[in-house]
């Protein structure tokens, strides 16, 4: 089912709503220039729909939602958005976010606290943003394709993403799957893509004071985050645990679904 709910300053969110309405809601953030379209797998898994209610949210500028000219630099924006998803999906969220939604996360946790939350998984996710901040070192690959990947130009910008797409998976996954990933990029004005990163973040204090329970997901060959974000959570956040994709890149629930599905499945009926 899509949906929509308001977030700050009235902005509209586009909405992925699968599974039981009366079951305990898993969240699903996606990162920079992606949409909850990503999260495909996930939404048609029999074993967490039966069992979750899943809500993929797009993000302001993203997919679904609207593409308001700014906002994008203001973590009260971020938060108050993530804070209408939550409210829609009911108490007791687990919340899912991938890349730059770790970001988005911690802004909402920044502003609006713990509270709805009942566990966090930071999906190949930054946590800061900004020249030196541990918690936000990106790859070789976003460092040698992003000021392409921002370009008005398609000529410029087109085969950056294209093989930003394609290098941020690894392993067999479908051509189809790669060609989505761009897609969802391609939709994604050049001024959205580029006002993400009009931000110098840090969120230590933010980490060190998460009192729910925490999974901390990477690939070790992820291109685009580099792992030492990953470990830089796990040192911060109290209680977190780890669960590392041996040779996997950035996407874990696209390049190995099942595998991740499973630790996501664990993970929440824990919590």
């Amino acid at each position: 089912m899509r949906t929509e709910v308001v977030g700050h300053g009235g902005v509209r969110l586009g909405l992925q709503v699968e599974g039981a309405e009366n079951s305990r809601p898993i969240v699903f953030v996606h990162g920079w220039a992606q949409s909850g379209g990503c999260w495909a797998a996930q939404l048609a898994d029999p074993a967490l729909t039966e069992r979750f209610r899943l809500v993929a949210m797009d993000l302001r500028g993203h997919g679904a939602s609207d593409v308001p000219a700014s906002g994008y630099d203001d973590p009260q924006v971020w938060a108050d958005d993530l804070a209408a998803v939550l409210d829609f999906a009911g108490p007791d969220a687990i919340v899912v976010a991938w890349s730059y939604g770790g970001l988005v996360l911690t802004d909402h946790i920044r502003v609006h606290g713990t509270a709805r939350l009942r566990g966090l998984v930071l999906v190949g996710a930054i946590t800061e943003i900004g020249r030196d901040r541990p918690g936000g070192r990106v790859g070789a690959l976003m460092r040698e394709h992003l000021r392409a990947m921002l370009s008005d130009d398609p000529d410029i910008a087109v085969p950056a993403l294209t093989a930003f797409s394609r290098g941020m998976v690894t392993g067999p996954v479908p051509g189809a799957q790669v060609q989505a990933l761009l897609g969802a990029s391609l939709s994604v004005p050049p001024s959205v893509r580029s006002a993400l990163f009009r931000r110098d973040v840090g969120s230590e204090d933010v980490l060190a004071g998460i009192d729910k329970p925490t999974l901390v997901v990477h690939g070790t060959a992820d291109r685009v985050i580099e792992p030492s974000a990953a470990e830089h959570a796990l040192g911060k956040i109290p209680g977190a645990t780890g669960r590392w994709f041996l040779d996997g890149g950035h996407a874990p629930f696209a390049e190995s679904a099942a595998e991740f599905d499973a630790v996501l499945r664990q993970f929440a009926e824990e919590c």
